[in-house]
Protein backbone atom coordinates (compact mmCIF):
# COMPACT_ATOMS: atom_id res chain seq x y z
CA UNK A 1 0.00 0.00 0.00
CA UNK A 2 1.15 3.50 -0.75
CA UNK A 3 1.45 4.02 2.15
CA UNK A 4 -16.54 29.07 7.42
CA UNK A 5 -18.93 28.49 2.90
CA UNK A 6 -16.23 29.48 4.21
CA UNK A 7 -14.31 26.73 2.62
CA UNK A 8 -11.13 27.40 0.72
CA UNK A 9 -10.84 26.98 -2.99
CA UNK A 10 -7.25 26.70 -4.05
CA UNK A 11 -5.26 27.48 -7.14
CA UNK A 12 -6.45 26.81 -10.65
CA UNK A 13 -6.11 23.34 -12.11
CA UNK A 14 -2.85 24.11 -13.90
CA UNK A 15 -1.18 25.84 -10.97
CA UNK A 16 2.31 24.81 -9.94
CA UNK A 17 2.96 23.14 -6.59
CA UNK A 18 3.19 25.50 -3.61
CA UNK A 19 6.88 25.77 -2.83
CA UNK A 20 6.10 26.74 0.78
CA UNK A 21 4.18 23.55 1.48
CA UNK A 22 5.85 20.21 2.23
CA UNK A 23 6.86 18.53 -1.00
CA UNK A 24 4.60 15.52 -0.44
CA UNK A 25 1.52 17.75 -0.22
CA UNK A 26 2.59 19.99 -3.09
CA UNK A 27 3.20 17.11 -5.49
CA UNK A 28 0.01 15.31 -4.48
CA UNK A 29 -2.09 18.44 -4.85
CA UNK A 30 -0.63 19.31 -8.24
CA UNK A 31 -1.53 15.91 -9.71
CA UNK A 32 -4.95 15.97 -8.03
CA UNK A 33 -5.90 19.37 -9.43
CA UNK A 34 -4.94 18.32 -12.95
CA UNK A 35 -7.24 15.29 -12.81
CA UNK A 36 -10.10 16.74 -10.72
CA UNK A 37 -12.24 13.59 -10.96
CA UNK A 38 -13.59 14.04 -7.43
CA UNK A 39 -13.83 16.60 -4.66
CA UNK A 40 -12.21 16.08 -1.26
CA UNK A 41 -13.34 17.91 1.86
CA UNK A 42 -11.48 17.90 5.18
CA UNK A 43 -11.78 19.77 8.46
CA UNK A 44 -9.56 21.77 10.77
CA UNK A 45 -9.31 18.95 13.33
CA UNK A 46 -6.69 17.40 11.04
CA UNK A 47 -4.35 20.11 12.41
CA UNK A 48 -2.87 20.93 9.01
CA UNK A 49 0.53 22.55 8.86
CA UNK A 50 0.64 25.97 7.17
CA UNK A 51 0.06 25.69 3.44
CA UNK A 52 -0.71 21.97 3.37
CA UNK A 53 -4.49 22.12 2.88
CA UNK A 54 -4.09 24.77 0.20
CA UNK A 55 -1.40 22.80 -1.59
CA UNK A 56 -3.55 19.66 -1.56
CA UNK A 57 -6.45 21.40 -3.28
CA UNK A 58 -9.02 20.38 -0.69
CA UNK A 59 -11.82 22.32 0.95
CA UNK A 60 -11.67 22.88 4.70
CA UNK A 61 -14.56 22.98 7.15
CA UNK A 62 -13.75 24.98 10.28
CA UNK A 63 -14.86 23.61 13.66
CA UNK A 64 -16.29 26.08 16.21
CA UNK A 65 -14.99 26.94 19.66
CA UNK A 66 -15.92 29.55 22.26
CA UNK A 67 -13.63 31.76 24.34
CA UNK A 68 -14.34 34.63 26.69
CA UNK A 69 -14.74 37.04 23.76
CA UNK A 70 -17.33 34.87 21.99
CA UNK A 71 -17.51 32.20 19.32
CA UNK A 72 -14.66 31.55 16.91
CA UNK A 73 -14.25 29.17 13.99
CA UNK A 74 -10.93 27.38 13.59
CA UNK A 75 -9.26 28.71 10.44
CA UNK A 76 -5.83 27.06 10.43
CA UNK A 77 -4.44 29.84 12.63
CA UNK A 78 -5.14 32.68 10.22
CA UNK A 79 -6.89 34.94 12.76
CA UNK A 80 -5.01 33.95 15.93
CA UNK A 81 -1.53 32.59 16.55
CA UNK A 82 -1.08 29.30 18.40
CA UNK A 83 1.03 31.01 21.04
CA UNK A 84 -1.64 33.65 21.72
CA UNK A 85 -4.33 30.98 22.02
CA UNK A 86 -2.37 28.79 24.40
CA UNK A 87 -1.21 31.75 26.47
CA UNK A 88 -4.87 32.61 27.05
CA UNK A 89 -5.48 29.02 28.15
CA UNK A 90 -2.44 29.14 30.46
CA UNK A 91 -3.86 32.32 31.97
CA UNK A 92 -6.99 30.41 32.96
CA UNK A 93 -9.36 31.18 30.13
CA UNK A 94 -11.89 28.43 29.53
CA UNK A 95 -12.39 27.17 25.99
CA UNK A 96 -15.47 25.17 25.04
CA UNK A 97 -16.16 23.32 21.83
CA UNK A 98 -19.28 22.13 20.03
CA UNK A 99 -20.15 19.90 17.11
CA UNK A 100 -20.61 21.25 13.61
CA UNK A 101 -24.32 21.44 12.79
CA UNK A 102 -26.01 19.46 10.01
CA UNK A 103 -26.91 22.81 8.45
CA UNK A 104 -23.28 23.78 8.10
CA UNK A 105 -22.45 20.48 6.46
CA UNK A 106 -25.54 20.73 4.26
CA UNK A 107 -24.38 24.10 2.93
CA UNK A 108 -20.98 22.66 2.06
CA UNK A 109 -22.30 19.43 0.52
CA UNK A 110 -24.96 21.18 -1.54
CA UNK A 111 -22.27 23.37 -3.03
CA UNK A 112 -20.31 20.25 -3.90
CA UNK A 113 -23.40 18.68 -5.50
CA UNK A 114 -23.91 21.77 -7.63
CA UNK A 115 -20.33 21.40 -8.88
CA UNK A 116 -21.21 17.84 -9.82
CA UNK A 117 -18.03 16.04 -8.82
CA UNK A 118 -18.23 12.91 -6.63
CA UNK A 119 -17.29 14.05 -3.13
CA UNK A 120 -15.50 12.51 -0.16
CA UNK A 121 -15.49 14.14 3.26
CA UNK A 122 -12.67 12.91 5.51
CA UNK A 123 -14.34 13.47 8.85
CA UNK A 124 -13.00 14.06 12.33
CA UNK A 125 -13.60 10.78 14.11
CA UNK A 126 -16.97 9.90 15.57
CA UNK A 127 -15.16 8.59 18.66
CA UNK A 128 -14.48 12.18 19.72
CA UNK A 129 -17.23 14.25 18.12
CA UNK A 130 -20.86 13.90 17.05
CA UNK A 131 -20.03 16.05 14.01
CA UNK A 132 -19.54 12.85 12.00
CA UNK A 133 -23.21 11.96 12.45
CA UNK A 134 -24.27 15.49 11.53
CA UNK A 135 -22.24 15.13 8.33
CA UNK A 136 -23.89 11.80 7.54
CA UNK A 137 -27.31 13.36 8.07
CA UNK A 138 -26.45 16.21 5.72
CA UNK A 139 -25.09 13.80 3.12
CA UNK A 140 -28.35 11.83 3.17
CA UNK A 141 -30.31 15.05 2.61
CA UNK A 142 -28.14 15.98 -0.37
CA UNK A 143 -28.52 12.52 -1.90
CA UNK A 144 -32.28 12.99 -1.74
CA UNK A 145 -32.22 16.46 -3.26
CA UNK A 146 -29.58 15.56 -5.89
CA UNK A 147 -30.33 12.02 -7.11
CA UNK A 148 -27.27 10.34 -8.55
CA UNK A 149 -24.80 12.55 -6.71
CA UNK A 150 -22.04 10.48 -5.13
CA UNK A 151 -20.94 11.57 -1.68
CA UNK A 152 -19.23 9.56 1.05
CA UNK A 153 -18.58 10.62 4.64
CA UNK A 154 -15.60 8.65 5.99
CA UNK A 155 -14.62 8.52 9.65
CA UNK A 156 -10.84 9.05 9.71
CA UNK A 157 -10.55 6.69 12.72
CA UNK A 158 -7.51 8.69 13.80
CA UNK A 159 -6.80 12.03 15.43
CA UNK A 160 -5.05 15.30 14.71
CA UNK A 161 -2.16 15.23 12.23
CA UNK A 162 -2.64 11.52 11.56
CA UNK A 163 -5.68 12.75 9.64
CA UNK A 164 -3.43 15.20 7.81
CA UNK A 165 -1.20 12.33 6.69
CA UNK A 166 -4.29 10.44 5.55
CA UNK A 167 -5.53 13.44 3.56
CA UNK A 168 -2.19 13.79 1.78
CA UNK A 169 -2.27 10.18 0.65
CA UNK A 170 -5.96 10.26 -0.31
CA UNK A 171 -5.24 13.23 -2.54
CA UNK A 172 -2.20 11.48 -3.98
CA UNK A 173 -4.17 8.34 -4.77
CA UNK A 174 -6.89 10.44 -6.40
CA UNK A 175 -4.20 12.13 -8.48
CA UNK A 176 -2.90 8.70 -9.44
CA UNK A 177 -6.26 7.95 -11.02
CA UNK A 178 -8.25 5.92 -8.50
CA UNK A 179 -11.97 6.13 -9.22
CA UNK A 180 -14.40 7.43 -6.59
CA UNK A 181 -15.36 3.92 -5.47
CA UNK A 182 -11.74 2.79 -5.44
CA UNK A 183 -10.71 5.84 -3.42
CA UNK A 184 -13.44 5.20 -0.85
CA UNK A 185 -12.29 1.60 -0.46
CA UNK A 186 -8.62 2.62 -0.32
CA UNK A 187 -9.30 5.19 2.40
CA UNK A 188 -11.35 2.84 4.55
CA UNK A 189 -8.49 0.34 4.50
CA UNK A 190 -5.56 2.78 4.74
CA UNK A 191 -6.80 4.61 7.86
CA UNK A 192 -5.94 1.58 10.00
CA UNK A 193 -2.25 1.96 9.16
CA UNK A 194 -1.90 5.38 10.80
CA UNK A 195 -0.24 5.40 14.21
CA UNK A 196 -0.23 8.26 16.70
CA UNK A 197 1.32 8.71 20.15
CA UNK A 198 1.30 11.79 22.35
CA UNK A 199 1.93 13.14 25.80
CA UNK A 200 0.47 15.99 27.83
CA UNK A 201 2.15 18.52 30.06
CA UNK A 202 -0.57 18.09 32.69
CA UNK A 203 -3.86 16.32 33.32
CA UNK A 204 -5.71 19.61 33.87
CA UNK A 205 -7.45 19.77 30.49
CA UNK A 206 -8.56 16.14 30.73
CA UNK A 207 -9.97 16.84 34.20
CA UNK A 208 -11.86 19.91 32.99
CA UNK A 209 -13.34 17.84 30.18
CA UNK A 210 -14.47 15.17 32.62
CA UNK A 211 -12.19 12.48 31.18
CA UNK A 212 -10.41 11.92 34.51
CA UNK A 213 -11.32 12.90 38.11
CA UNK A 214 -9.89 16.24 39.31
CA UNK A 215 -8.22 14.43 42.24
CA UNK A 216 -6.31 12.22 39.80
CA UNK A 217 -5.09 15.31 37.96
CA UNK A 218 -3.84 16.83 41.21
CA UNK A 219 -1.98 13.68 42.19
CA UNK A 220 -0.45 13.40 38.74
CA UNK A 221 0.81 16.95 38.96
CA UNK A 222 2.36 16.51 42.39
CA UNK A 223 4.19 13.34 41.33
CA UNK A 224 5.28 14.79 37.96
CA UNK A 225 3.41 11.98 36.18
CA UNK A 226 3.13 12.39 32.42
CA UNK A 227 0.86 10.15 30.38
CA UNK A 228 1.61 8.56 27.05
CA UNK A 229 -1.58 8.21 25.05
CA UNK A 230 -2.64 6.79 21.72
CA UNK A 231 -5.99 5.86 20.20
CA UNK A 232 -7.88 2.61 19.86
CA UNK A 233 -9.15 0.97 16.71
CA UNK A 234 -12.19 3.25 16.69
CA UNK A 235 -9.99 6.30 17.53
CA UNK A 236 -11.05 6.55 21.18
CA UNK A 237 -8.20 7.84 23.33
CA UNK A 238 -6.27 5.14 25.16
CA UNK A 239 -3.68 5.36 27.90
CA UNK A 240 -0.46 3.65 26.87
CA UNK A 241 1.45 4.27 30.06
CA UNK A 242 2.45 6.64 32.84
CA UNK A 243 5.93 8.14 32.99
CA UNK A 244 7.80 9.97 35.73
CA UNK A 245 8.83 13.18 34.01
CA UNK A 246 8.43 14.78 30.62
CA UNK A 247 11.57 13.36 29.00
CA UNK A 248 10.59 9.78 29.80
CA UNK A 249 7.17 10.36 28.22
CA UNK A 250 8.78 11.73 25.07
CA UNK A 251 11.14 8.77 24.95
CA UNK A 252 8.15 6.42 25.26
CA UNK A 253 6.66 8.04 22.15
CA UNK A 254 9.92 7.50 20.29
CA UNK A 255 10.01 3.86 21.39
CA UNK A 256 6.57 3.32 19.87
CA UNK A 257 7.75 4.96 16.66
CA UNK A 258 10.71 2.59 16.59
CA UNK A 259 8.43 -0.42 17.10
CA UNK A 260 5.61 0.52 14.73
CA UNK A 261 6.96 2.69 11.89
CA UNK A 262 6.37 1.21 8.44
CA UNK A 263 9.97 1.80 7.36
CA UNK A 264 8.72 3.50 4.18
CA UNK A 265 10.76 6.72 4.02
CA UNK A 266 8.74 7.93 1.03
CA UNK A 267 5.82 8.69 3.36
CA UNK A 268 6.01 11.78 5.60
CA UNK A 269 5.84 11.76 9.38
CA UNK A 270 4.00 14.50 11.29
CA UNK A 271 4.79 16.13 14.62
CA UNK A 272 2.26 18.44 16.26
CA UNK A 273 2.51 20.37 19.50
CA UNK A 274 0.34 22.65 21.57
CA UNK A 275 2.79 25.55 21.79
CA UNK A 276 5.62 23.22 22.84
CA UNK A 277 8.04 23.69 19.97
CA UNK A 278 11.18 23.05 22.00
CA UNK A 279 10.05 19.52 22.84
CA UNK A 280 8.76 18.99 19.30
CA UNK A 281 12.21 20.00 18.01
CA UNK A 282 13.78 17.39 20.29
CA UNK A 283 11.39 14.68 19.08
CA UNK A 284 12.21 15.52 15.46
CA UNK A 285 15.94 15.39 16.21
CA UNK A 286 15.57 11.94 17.78
CA UNK A 287 13.39 10.61 14.94
CA UNK A 288 16.09 11.56 12.45
CA UNK A 289 18.57 9.43 14.40
CA UNK A 290 16.50 6.33 13.70
CA UNK A 291 17.83 4.08 10.89
CA UNK A 292 16.61 5.28 7.51
CA UNK A 293 15.10 8.48 8.90
CA UNK A 294 17.84 11.08 8.43
CA UNK A 295 16.18 12.53 5.33
CA UNK A 296 12.60 11.68 6.26
CA UNK A 297 10.01 14.33 5.39
CA UNK A 298 8.66 15.58 8.72
CA UNK A 299 5.65 17.89 8.72
CA UNK A 300 5.37 20.22 11.71
CA UNK A 301 2.19 21.89 12.89
CA UNK A 302 0.36 23.26 15.92
CA UNK A 303 -2.64 21.61 17.55
CA UNK A 304 -5.88 23.39 16.57
CA UNK A 305 -7.97 25.25 19.17
CA UNK A 306 -10.69 22.57 19.15
CA UNK A 307 -8.34 19.74 20.05
CA UNK A 308 -6.11 22.06 22.06
CA UNK A 309 -9.02 22.85 24.37
CA UNK A 310 -9.09 19.18 25.40
CA UNK A 311 -5.36 18.44 25.67
CA UNK A 312 -4.08 21.77 26.98
CA UNK A 313 -0.79 23.60 26.34
CA UNK A 314 2.31 21.44 26.11
CA UNK A 315 0.92 18.45 24.22
CA UNK A 316 3.36 16.83 21.80
CA UNK A 317 2.38 14.10 19.32
CA UNK A 318 4.17 11.98 16.74
CA UNK A 319 2.12 10.36 13.97
CA UNK A 320 3.21 8.16 11.09
CA UNK A 321 2.32 5.35 8.71
CA UNK A 322 2.96 2.08 10.48
CA UNK A 323 1.67 -1.35 11.34
CA UNK A 324 -1.99 -2.30 11.03
CA UNK A 325 -3.78 -1.11 14.19
CA UNK A 326 -6.20 -4.00 13.83
CA UNK A 327 -3.36 -6.30 14.86
CA UNK A 328 -3.63 -4.84 18.37
CA UNK A 329 -7.23 -6.03 18.72
CA UNK A 330 -7.73 -8.26 21.74
CA UNK A 331 -8.28 -11.99 21.43
CA UNK A 332 -11.97 -11.78 22.31
CA UNK A 333 -12.55 -8.96 19.81
CA UNK A 334 -10.84 -11.03 17.13
CA UNK A 335 -13.25 -13.87 17.90
CA UNK A 336 -16.16 -11.43 17.54
CA UNK A 337 -14.84 -10.28 14.17
CA UNK A 338 -14.57 -13.89 13.04
CA UNK A 339 -18.17 -14.54 14.11
CA UNK A 340 -19.25 -11.54 12.07
CA UNK A 341 -17.50 -12.95 9.06
CA UNK A 342 -14.21 -11.09 9.37
CA UNK A 343 -15.71 -7.62 9.15
CA UNK A 344 -13.73 -4.71 10.50
CA UNK A 345 -14.26 -4.00 14.17
CA UNK A 346 -15.49 -0.54 13.21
Amino acid sequence: MSKPRPTEEVESADAAPDAKAPDAAARAGHAFRKRATCKIIVDTCADFAPGVAEALGVEVIGFPFVMDDGEHVADLWKSMTPHDFYERVRAGENVTTSAVTPGRFLECFEHAAEEGLPTIYLSFTAALSSSFYAAEQAADMVRESHPGFQIEVIDNLCDSVASELLAIEVVRQAGNGLSFDELVSWTKEARYFLQGYFTLDSFDALARGGRIPPAAAQVGGKLDIKPELSYDLDASLSLKGMCRGRKKALRAILADFHDNWSGDASLPVAIVSADAEKDADWVEEQVRKEPGCSDLAIIRSQCSPVLGAHVGPGMVALTFWGSDRRERVSLTDRIARKVRGGQDAS
